[in-house]
């Protein structure tokens, strides 16, 4: 009788084939291929995320910053930037920002705000209106009406001193002395017979003769010196009319070229004033500039040209397309400078030589009016980037100065441009740990960001999702230029996107592991030269990934196939169950049999965990075996002390175990060794237990039923091997095709319990209750034998 209903419920916990797996249909898509549909306008299944993104872009106050959390992989940044996109399309283009030179405060450049694409424009006029005066100048003062005044100018100059020399020259005539003029020189001669007197001649007059010369000469200097005292005046005059004729030619040339930039701006009154200055500040420019560069080397005006761009010219600190919308940016590298912009210094013969130009704009500029994506890991590491930051969203005020780091070191002579208004909207996309721990570490932090966008890790498998997904599809199709997707090849991607999410009702957000296998489904088909995507083309792609990534899968499986490592599939062992361990490096993730084993013996050391012994234990797996120890004294030595010494252990592990999916097979292990009743090796069993029996849900579980069956299959199915899993978990199965289908053939089986005595039952073929009175018996025999000792 308890054989018959054994048997019975055995064969109703072995689960159908079609709990093995949720399948999708193409025939239950609404289309043939993604052709067919429309790419995707809003965040897929993200509903939570989508209204915190809908409130923080309406309001635009400070302090409505978001922080866009969830796991990597789930596509929180580029599905971030992407509904940021669409929705900045339709807001208004935010102004360009200029800096112009003052020419009487050179170091304080002026910000000026432009509508968007005007500031472009007015650099390019710039550069057109410098181009015209390299043109002009210096050709326009060989005008013949300026050579003209020039000439009357230097007449007039040479008259006055002429007259001046020439009224010297009359009295020293009369004295007998001649004057000569070589130049700007002047000197005095002794004359006899009406012609000079040579050297030899003059040192052979009498010494009387030679001192009244010299006492006249010295007389003759004085008329001179007198004569020719307002010749600097006589100077100063004629530069002022030289500058003064200069200053009309240079507004005579300039003036259509000025009119015309005036004229152009009229409506932008900053950018008058500034062709105003220009024009006041042309004389000294075209003097020191454009004066004597006839016959110039090409290199030589080329520099030219760059000096007066430096006078002249904006920095065009940001540019807009008028029709581009809002800004949306991503900050790669979000470190001071990149996020601030800063000033570069040029040194002339060791002496800087500051203007506007040499003002660089950061990512907040630049995005300034729009919204700003920076992962939050990188700026908070920042000590120099991340206070500065919160302090310009604070204020408002964006400046442009070195980071208070550095602020006390030996610099150059700086600008100090003035600040602009900041007004955007930043969003830090990080893991949820860093959230909360700056939510309850940093102040500012919470005044700054108010608006948590919560990304989930899946999202329900429904028509409407899946719709959705084939959209999404879509969108990536037409922006990776892949080709179409078929509707069987959407549903096997939807298959994947519910393994990736481990249950048969959820679609993972892990859509960037997705759009891998859909490229890779894309390469396939374009070897193929098939039309679209299909379902062998994906499988392919999955097939292929799991191949990269099976390496240590496939020598783990060969050392135990060679008896490496032991483990039985076939026969009974008395204290020996087969558990599974999930391993994880990098990107590879599978799973691999493990033999549990247990002894038991009279004492009073209880339930020993080796692991944990041999420090290799982690804290929760040594929790497991803490909490099957409360359940086998609750269970089986309620009457009388549990007098018990058992050792537990995972054999041959020699890394760090963790996690507390084993404690049913260490349970299972250990009633065997306590009845002697032996275990199935044809079965292996995951599952975690409470104190009360109940069989709890584990993780990894479809890594574990495939780790078993691959050994199986590589040994040869006997048609009574299979795997033991908590019922818990039967909705987290998303099994391979190739166990589903072994299942099917009668080949496999996965059986679902719920309490511990059901996996009893499966492990040894014996009824519980006949396993519960041997392992009472035991422990009772135990418990008499340590009385009597005492």
């Amino acid at each position: 009788m308890l054989q018959t209903s054994f048997a019975m419920a055995k064969l109703q916990s072995a689960l159908p084939p079609a709990a093995l797996s949720t399948v999708v249909a193409a025939h239950d898509l609404p289309f043939a291929s993604t052709a067919e549909l429309e790419p995707l306008d809003h965040i897929l299944g993200q509903q939570r995320a989508q209204e915190a993104i809908d409130v923080g872009m309406a309001i635009r106050r400070r302090g409505y910053n978001l922080y866009v959390m969830g796991d990597p992989g789930t596509g929180r940044l580029s599905l971030m930037r992407h509904a940021l996109e669409l929705k900045a399309k339709g807001q208004a283009t935010p102004s360009d920002w200029l800096y112009l030179n003052q020419f009487a405060n050179p170091r304080e450049p002026l910000a000026v705000p432009l509508p968007a694409g005007l500031g472009r424009r007015f650099v390019a006029d710039i550069e057109t209106f410098v181009d015209s005066l390299l043109a002009t100048f210096p050709s326009a003062f060989d005008n013949p009406a300026h050579q003209r005044r020039r000439t009357a100018i230097d007449r007039e100059f040479s008259r006055r001193f002429d007259e001046a020399v020439q009224a010297v020259g009359l009295r020293a005539e009369q004295r007998g002395i001649l004057l000569f003029r070589d130049g700007d020189n002047i000197s005095f001669a002794p004359r006899q017979n009406g012609a000079p007197l040579d050297e030899t001649a003059f040192a052979a007059l009498p010494e009387a003769q030679k001192a009244e010369f010299h006492t006249q000469v010295r007389q003759l200097e004085d008329d001179l010196h007198e004569a020719l005292l307002e010749l600097p005046q006589w100077k100063r005059e004629a530069s002022e009319a030289l500058r003064i004729l200069n200053r009309q030619t240079i507004d005579q040339a300039a003036a259509p070229l000025l009119s015309r930039l005036a004229e152009s701006y009229a409506g932008c009154p900053a950018l008058v004033n500034h062709v105003s200055a220009m024009g006041a500040h042309l004389d000294r420019t075209v003097a020191e500039y454009l004066l004597d560069d006839r016959g110039q080397e090409p290199r030589e005006e080329a520099s030219r040209r760059n000096q007066l761009l430096d006078l002249y010219a904006p920095c065009l600190l940001v540019s807009h397309d008028p029709a581009a919308g809002a800004p949306v940016l991503f900050g790669a590298n979000p470190n001071y400078p990149n996020l601030f912009g800063r000033i570069e210094y040029l040194s002339e013969q060791e002496m800087p030589r500051d203007h506007a130009r040499l003002i660089y704009p950061g990512l907040l500029h630049q995005a300034n009016g729009g919204y700003l994506i920076v992962e939050a890991d990188q700026i908070v590491a920042d000590d120099q980037a991340w206070p500065a930051l919160k302090r310009a969203l604070k204020t408002g005020d964006l400046r442009i100065e070195p980071p208070a780091a550095d602020a006390a070191g030996p610099k150059p002579p700086t600008l100090t441009p003035a600040p602009l208004p900041l007004d955007l909207k930043l969003v830090l996309v990080g893991s949820r740990d860093l959230y909360y721990l700056l939510e309850s570490a940093d102040p500012e932090f919470k005044e700054l960001f108010r608006l948590p966008v919560d990304f989930d890790d899946y999202f329900p498998l429904t028509p409407e999702s899946m719709l959705d997904f084939a959209r999404l599809i879509k969108t990536q199709v037409a922006t990776s230029g892949y080709g179409e997707v078929s509707a069987c090849g959407i549903a096997r991607l939807i298959e994947y996107g519910a393994r990736l999410a481990e249950h048969q009702n959820r679609l993972s957000a892990r859509l960037g592991d997705i759009c891998e296998i859909l490229a890779e489904a894309d390469l396939e088909r374009g070897r193929e030269n098939a039309e679209t995507i299909r379902t062998e083309h994906v499988s392919h792609a999955l097939a292929a990934r799991e191949r990269r990534l099976n390496r240590l899968n496939e020598e783990l499986l060969d050392d135990v196939m060679e008896g490496v490592l032991l483990i039985a599939t076939e026969g009974e062992k008395v204290g020996c169950v087969n558990g599974l361990t999930v391993l994880e490096a990098g990107e590879t993730c599978f799973a691999t049999p493990a033999r549990i084993t247990a002894t038991v013996s009279p004492g009073e050391r209880g339930v020993v965990d080796i692991e944990r012994e041999a420090e290799l234990g982690q804290a929760i797996h040594s929790k497991g075996v803490l909490i099957l120890s409360g359940y086998l004294a609750h269970r089986y030595a309620r009457d009388f002390p549990l007098a018990l010494s058992a050792h537990l252990a995972i054999e041959q592990s020699y890394g760090c175990i963790d996690g507390d999916s084993a404690s049913l097979g260490e349970f299972c292990a250990l009633v065997s060794a306590l009845t002697g009743i032996p275990i199935r090796q044809t079965l292996a069993v995951t599952g975690s237990m409470n104190q009360h029996g109940e069989v709890q849900a584990v993780g990894g579980v479809n890594e574990k039923i495939e780790g078993f069956f691959r050994l199986c299959r590589a040994r040869g199915f006997g048609g009574n091997q299979g795997v033991v899993i908590p019922a818990a978990n039967v909705r987290n199965l998303m099994l391979k095709t190739e166990v589903v289908e072994a299942v099917a053939a009668g080949q496999f089986a996965v059986y679902a319990i719920r309490t511990a005595d059901e996996a009893l039952e499966l492990m040894t073929g014996k009824a519980a209750r006949t396993l519960n009175r041997r392992a009472v018996s035991r422990l009772k025999t135990f418990a008499d034998s340590s009385e009597k000792k005492d």
